[in-house]
């Protein structure tokens, strides 16, 4: 989205479409997906442009994880597929409970609980990891021509390395953004969120994005991560093949970055190049201290 008023102008046009009233709508967050929370305990999400069928699979996903006992956020009984808004995809979810945002523990058992889960009958697909990371390489306004070709050849190196992965886990169902502020935690019940990356692949992606908040970003404590890997029953750390899946996270996470800083240099490049700077073998071993980029 690019403002509060694009998308606010979507979503009158999504709730006139359904027959939902938007009087009185608030935002809960706008970046690349906007929510709003609606009257009577609906919230609508208003995904990128091109993302339908990520937005169809998120709907399939919810109902099937509902299926299976998997405490999950609903989609509103009567919608089946995303509402085309001006080529944005339009969903309807029913608003949790009052809820405090997941740690790492709290997603932990219901990851587990997904990776166990028999495979549906509708379309996954597989885990790119790779997905848009060539495009944010060719769009960083911010890097010179001997960075960007080091992002590229980085790129290349570990998409070589994704090939080859040692044996780990059986491959599953895994949840794609497995980071503790997509679960909710409710007093009763702790909700898993936000299924625009469900896909079908090793689970162990899943299990690094925390070990990479451990490890890279210094966001996730010694007591937080001891208590994820008791939580889920494995740490990822140890598997021969961590260093690749690490790498990749951190490769996505600069690229990201980089995205930002081409949008707002004042903001965001300092962060962004200390980032690549920190790639580079530039910044001393890990744990590097990198802050949030939103």
């Amino acid at each position: 989205m690019s403002n509060t008023e694009d998308s606010r102008s979507l979503l009158l046009k999504a709730c006139a479409t359904v027959g939902l009233s938007p009087a009185g709508a608030e935002p809960i967050q706008i970046g690349e997906n906007a929510l709003w929370r609606l009257p009577l305990g609906v919230v609508a999400r208003i995904s990128r442009p091109g993302q339908s069928a990520a937005a169809s699979r998120e709907l399939a996903v919810a109902r099937w994880l509902g299926d299976c006992g998997v405490p999950a956020v609903r989609p509103l009984d009567h919608q089946r597929e995303p509402l085309d808004v001006d080529g944005s995809p339009v969903t309807f979810w029913y608003e949790l409970p009052p809820h405090r945002p997941g740690t790492a523990a709290d997603i932990a058992p219901l990851l587990r609980r997904v990776h166990g889960l028999p495979v549906p009958d509708f379309p996954l697909g597989g885990l790119d990891p790779f997905v848009r990371l060539a495009n944010r390489i060719d769009g960083a306004a911010t890097l010179d021509d001997r960075q960007r070709r080091w992002l590229r050849d980085r790129l290349a190196e570990l998409q070589t390395a994704w090939l080859s992965l040692p044996p780990g886990l059986p491959a599953s169902v895994i949840h794609g953004d497995a980071w503790g502020g997509n679960a909710a935690v409710t007093p009763t019940t702790t909700y898993l969120l936000d299924f625009e990356r469900t896909s079908l692949g090793p689970p162990e992606w899943d299990l690094t994005a925390t070990a990479v908040g451990y490890g890279t970003f210094g966001t996730v404590s010694d007591g937080e991560y001891t208590a994820f890997c008791e939580a889920y029953g494995a740490d990822v750390m140890t598997w021969a093949g961590y260093p690749v899946l690490r790498d990749i996270r951190e490769l996505r996470v600069t690229c990201f970055a980089l995205q930002h800083a081409a949008a707002d240099p004042v903001r965001h490049r300092s962060e962004a190049h200390y980032r690549l700077a920190c790639l580079q073998g530039d910044s001393g071993p890990r744990p590097w201290g990198w802050r949030a980029v939103s």
